[in-house]
């Protein structure tokens, strides 16, 4: 029986997204994705943030860095992956990041609230989607369910 690696995440960016380019020229995202969860224990409110490696390739690359920020909201589908390397040190290390390989705009980021309507939404982006006939992965029509509005006020940044 083969599994199944999938991972469905929705948080907030917690940095600039990072483009870089291999040697044979396709670029890569990382996205620093921050998680959050509240509860009340003894009358106090408590809160655990999670951060995500977030790995984009070729056309979503591309348009995270044209449309992300810090501070935006966004909806993840994608793969776990763990890599292994040595440091400078000859130690072996080890990292997981989520390999996404679907990408939806939530909102325009608290940073960004006062100047909201200017910013790029979920139809620009994906008429930007919809003109890559090599992302067979991808959607347009699959909205991830609305995020609760208490949600945004527990985010930490």
């Amino acid at each position: 029986m083969a599994g199944v690696n999938k991972v469905i995440i929705v948080g907030r960016l917690g940095a600039e997204p990072e483009v870089r380019s291999t040697p044979s020229g396709q670029n890569v995202c990382t996205l620093s994705l921050a998680t959050s969860e509240s509860w009340v224990k003894d009358g106090k409110k408590e809160e655990k943030t999670e951060w995500h490696r977030v790995i984009l390739w070729s056309k979503l690359a591309d348009l995270a860095q044209k449309y992300l920020k810090k501070g935006r909201m966004v909806y993840v589908e994608g793969r776990l992956q763990t890599r292994s390397w040595q440091d400078n040190q000859g130690q072996k290390r080890y990292t997981t990041e989520i390999v996404g390989n679907v990408l939806q705009f939530i909102d325009g980021g608290n940073q960004n609230r006062d100047n909201f309507d200017s910013m790029p939404n979920n139809d620009d982006f994906n008429q930007d989607m919809s003109s890559d006939s090599q992302n067979s992965n991808y959607d347009p029509y699959s909205k991830p369910a609305s995020t609760p509005k208490s949600y945004e006020d527990d985010i930490p940044f």
